[in-house]
């Protein structure tokens, strides 16, 4: 079986994300994060939370689900 092709669905703070990917799961949503270790965050400024990646067909869906959740 292929995996899906995916797309960034965004960078969030490391709460909001582990709020995020049980939704997306939920929805049965496609989706990986990648959390950089502390070092990194240390030394780039750029790598400040999670990045979450999404099934690209279903990547409206996923947007909808994260602003629930950004809105709480």
């Amino acid at each position: 079986m292929s995996r899906p092709r995916t797309v960034l669905l965004g960078q969030f703070v490391d709460e909001n994300a582990d709020a995020i990917l049980p939704q997306l799961e939920a929805a049965g949503i496609d989706h990986w994060a990648k959390r950089s270790g502390g070092l990194v965050r240390l030394l780039s400024a750029a790598d400040w939370g999670t990045r979450i990646f999404v099934d690209a067909d279903r990547l409206e869906e996923a947007k909808r689900i994260a602003a629930t959740v950004a809105d709480d």
